[in-house]
C-alpha cells in the first residue's frame, strides 16, 4: 500500500489550553509525510482557551477541522462525534494532553498496511500510578471475564481503526458508550503494538477516580448481565444459609435447654443482609436506568459550531 491514503487524527479535548499547540506541532511533522490527513480536535464544552486557540491554529491550517460541542458530553461521545466526521481511510484517536506519544503514529500505521483493520495502541512504562494500574488490571480482567467481548488489557482509547470500522461504528446510537468495548465487540482483523506513555504535558487529567468508577460501571453493564445473574446466586446462597440457621434456631429451642442469644449476633445479621439487597437493588436499577435513558433516544452529543 503505497501513501496515497487520507488520514483522519481525532482528538477530544476539554479545557486543554496549553496542549493544543504542543500537539499540533508534533503531529504536523509527523503527518506531513504523508499525502493527504485531517486533524479534528473535539472540543467537549471547555470552559477555557481551548476553542479560541482551535480557531487560530484552523485558521492557518486548513488541513485542522474542529467541532466544538454545545456543552460537556463526556470523551466517548466526543470521540463518536470525531468519528462521525471523519473522511479518512484510517482514523487514528488520541488524547490531547500528549501521554499517547505522537510519535507511533507510523507505527499504528505500517500495522494497517500490513491487513489489520485495528491496532490497539497498549501502554507500558512507569508513567502509570500504581493505583491506576491496579484498578485499571482489575476492570479489565472483570470485563473480559463476564462479558463476550475481550478488551486488550491497558488498550485505551489509543488506536487506528479503518474506514469500514468506522462506518461500523458510526451507527451505533446507544447513550452509554463504551468504544473500547464496541471495537472489540465489532470484530474484524485485530492487533496491538506496545508504547511507553509520556507524563501529561501541562494540566491535570479530567478524569478523575468518580469518573473512572461510573466509566468502569457503565462498560461493565454495557456489555454482561451476568452482574444481575451474580445477584441472584448471592441471594439464594444468604436465603440458604438464613433458612438452615432457622432450622437450627427452632430445634434448639425444642430439644435442648440452650436458648439462642445475642443481639449483637442479630444485628449483624440484619445489617449484612440489608446491605446485600441495597447493592442487588443497585445493580437492578443501574440496569433500568439504562433503560430508561435509552429509551429517550437523545442524542449523543449537540454542535455548538464546527468548519
Amino acid at each position: 500500500m503505497t501513501n496515497n491514503f487520507k488520514i483522519s487524527i481525532i482528538i477530544p479535548c476539554y479545557n486543554e489550553e496549553n496542549n493544543i499547540v504542543p500537539i499540533y506541532d508534533q503531529l504536523t511533522e509527523i503527518l506531513i509525510k504523508y499525502s493527504e490527513y485531517e486533524i479534528i480536535f473535539v472540543d467537549d464544552g471547555s470552559t477555557d482557551l481551548t476553542f479560541k486557540n482551535l480557531q487560530t491554529i484552523a485558521e492557518k491550517d486548513t488541513k485542522v477541522k474542529f467541532i466544538s460541542l454545545s456543552r460537556n458530553f463526556g470523551h466517548q461521545n466526543a470521540l463518536k462525534a470525531g468519528f462521525d466526521y471523519s473522511k479518512g481511510d484510517c482514523v487514528i484517536s488520541l488524547d490531547s494532553d500528549l501521554q499517547h506519544p505522537p510519535g507511533i503514529i507510523d507505527n499504528l500505521i505500517n500495522k494497517w498496511k500490513e491487513g489489520f483493520d485495528v491496532v490497539y495502541a497498549v501502554r507500558e512504562g512507569k508513567n502509570v500510578p500504581f493505583f491506576k494500574k491496579l484498578t485499571s488490571k482489575l476492570f479489565y480482567k472483570t470485563i473480559n471475564s463476564i462479558s463476550d467481548t475481550d478488551v486488550p488489557y491497558d488498550a485505551a482509547d489509543f488506536r487506528l481503526l479503518d474506514r469500514k470500522v468506522i462506518d461500523e461504528l458510526k451507527q451505533f446510537k446507544e447513550n452509554y458508550l463504551f468504544i473500547r468495548g464496541l471495537v472489540s465487540w465489532i470484530g474484524f482483523k485485530q492487533t496491538t503494538i506496545r508504547y511507553k506513555q509520556n507524563k501529561r504535558l501541562t494540566g491535570k487529567s479530567k478524569y478523575t477516580y468518580r469518573k473512572m468508577i461510573k466509566f468502569a460501571a457503565s462498560g461493565i453493564t454495557s456489555f454482561s448481565t451476568k452482574p444481575l445473574y451474580l445477584s441472584m446466586v448471592i441471594g439464594f446462597i444468604i436465603a440458604s444459609i438464613a433458612f438452615l440457621y432457622g432450622l437450627f434456631a427452632i430445634y434448639s429451642v425444642i430439644f435442648t435447654d440452650k436458648a439462642i442469644t445475642g443481639w449483637t449476633s442479630v444485628i449483624v445479621s440484619v445489617l449484612f443482609i440489608g446491605g446485600i439487597q441495597l447493592i442487588m437493588i443497585g445493580i437492578l436499577g443501574e440496569y433500568l436506568g439504562k433503560l430508561f435513558m435509552e429509551n429517550k433516544r437523545r442524542p449523543n452529543y449537540i454542535i455548538k459550531e464546527k468548519n
